[in-house]
């Protein structure tokens, strides 16, 4: 039975991005369709295994279709603990479903697929709660990118009826959703977010990623280096488009620096991937016009790259999510709980102006728990 917006309803959101850290889920509360409480949330990094397993599965390799379903059910694993964590000594029948993102590990929206690792049934079994997921397949289905999903939730809690907004989730890979009172609701990946800044620091220095964008400040943009990666064809397309961190990884990066004509020193590297990050988001936001930009994500915590944006949007503000409501570290996970409120009340989840999708369509598969 759908659910019912005269009650105030439970459901668990959880996603795993691009950037490959690990698992955020939010116990959010719904009450109509205002903006949802967010009662818990909990992070989990993956364990080396996990993440080892899927950053391979990332590209193609002997015997990939067996390792990533095993994949998909540790994934699952994982995203029961996450589960426990946030109900805290709550029943599972107190929660109406859970949206569960899954991790990508192939994104082909012109050859009209995409792959997200998640064992449905597994998590459902392993929680007593019903599970939604594999969001995208509807919209790719119907002639859409498949990607972004968030437009749709960002109009549903960010929407103004008198600022042009722009929300900018910086994962992995960044996206952008602009927000018009007098327009459709547009939104698109405009290309890196950390994916870059998290595989160059790493490859250096062993570091997971630059806390607070330190090492980026330490270095220097080099701009011949930021103009060649500005110059990828993924820049200069036109929406509906979307991407995915093998398309921006480390490969396509050593090719742009085999062309330079001296060697780079790694901190310049890294202040240039940052100011790639923060250009290809302002440019997005600044054609759009948008007097009002907040970010959401983890790129939220990098001072640098915070500072590299607002700079590159001035006039216009920057803040983060927080300003307006939604702590941004949550905002993810919460879209998908939205996503699979959606689904349980057979309403459309995408925005087809910004996947590119043939009309709204109810998204998600339904894995039943059966007590």
């Amino acid at each position: 039975m759908p659910a019912s917006n005269n009650t105030a309803e439970l459901y668990v959101g959880l996603m795993s991005g691009t950037s490959l850290d690990g698992i955020d889920g939010v116990l959010a509360q719904f009450a109509g369709d205002s903006q949802p409480t967010t009662l818990a949330f909990a992070s989990a990094p993956f364990d080396k295994a996990l993440h080892a397993q899927l950053l391979a599965l990332q590209q193609p390799q002997f015997n990939d279709l067996e390792l990533g379903a095993q994949a998909g059910i540790t994934l699952a694993q994982a995203y029961a603990g996450v589960v426990n964590s946030l109900l805290k000594g709550r029943h599972a029948h107190e929660v109406r479903a859970i949206g569960a993102h899954g991790q990508t590990v192939r994104h082909r929206p012109a050859q009209r697929y995409t792959i997200q690792l998640i064992a449905g049934s597994h998590l459902a079994e392993a929680v007593g709660i019903d599970v939604i997921c594999d969001f995208r397949a509807a919209d790719l289905a119907a002639g859409g990118q498949g990607a972004p999903l968030v437009p749709a939730f960002h109009r549903s809690v960010f929407g103004s009826s008198s600022a042009r907004r722009a929300i900018i989730n910086i994962g992995g890979i960044a996206n952008v959703t602009l927000l018009d009172p007098m327009a459709p609701v547009l939104g698109f990946d405009t290309g890196p977010g950390n994916t870059l800044l998290d595989a160059w620091v790493f490859k250096q220095q062993g570091a997971s990623f630059d806390r607070n964008g330190d090492w980026s400040r330490s270095g220097t943009v080099l701009p011949g280096l930021l103009a060649d990666l500005l110059s990828d064809e993924y820049f200069a397309r036109c929406a509906p488009k979307s991407t995915h961190r093998d398309y921006f990884s480390l490969a396509w990066l050593n090719a742009a620096l085999a062309r330079l004509s001296v060697p780079a020193k790694p901190a310049d590297v890294q202040a240039t991937l940052c100011e790639l990050t923060a250009q290809s988001v302002a440019r997005a936001v600044t054609e759009f016009g948008a007097n009002q930009a907040y970010v959401c994500g983890g790129g939220a915590r990098n001072a640098d790259l915070m500072r590299r944006i607002a700079q590159a949007i001035a006039p216009a503000s920057l803040a983060t999510t927080a300003q307006i409501g939604l702590e941004p570290q949550a905002i993810e996970a919460l879209a998908f709980a939205w996503l699979a409120r959606q689904r349980v009340l057979d309403r459309a989840g995408n925005e087809a102006a910004a996947t590119g999708a043939a009309g709204p369509r109810v998204l998600g598969a339904w894995y039943r728990h059966s007590a």
